[in-house]
């Protein structure tokens, strides 16, 4: 069972827009991504909880319980620049993320058809809470 997740109607947009041009060779990461958000509950930009993980949002997370944490920071294709601590909405990994909030756990498949876990521990950085709607 996946865990409810919350998505503001303003990043819900940009998603759609950018769904509608994702290449075909991206076709099965745009098929996860609108399976997700076609479970996702919406908010209004200035009322998202500051412990859900947005879009632009710097998360802390762990996969399968392990100690070690990952930062990095859930991004749009377009604006992926080479960092290392960007991280791709469109990966399996970020369409994870997406939604959930801390203390949140979800199970989630890789490309290659094996299951792993992942595990908000932390938001450092979410852009509602700063107050940055036009991101």
């Amino acid at each position: 069972m996946k865990p409810t997740i919350l998505v503001s109607w303003l990043d819900m947009d940009r998603l759609d827009r950018m769904l509608d041009a994702v290449p075909a060779a991206q076709l099965a990461a745009r098929d996860a991504l609108l399976d997700e958000l076609g479970r996702a509950a919406l908010a209004e930009p200035w009322e998202m909880p500051p412990d859900v993980v947005t879009m632009n949002s710097r998360v802390r997370f762990s996969f399968d319980g392990a100690e070690e944490e990952v930062i990095m920071t859930l991004t749009y294709p377009k604006d992926m620049a080479g960092n290392p601590d960007q991280l791709s909405i469109l990966t399996p990994v970020g369409t994870a993320l997406l939604g959930l909030k801390v203390g949140d756990s979800i199970s989630w498949e890789r490309p290659d058809g094996a299951m792993f876990e992942l595990s908000v521990r932390g938001i450092e950085y979410q852009p509602e809470r700063d107050g940055q709607f036009h991101r």
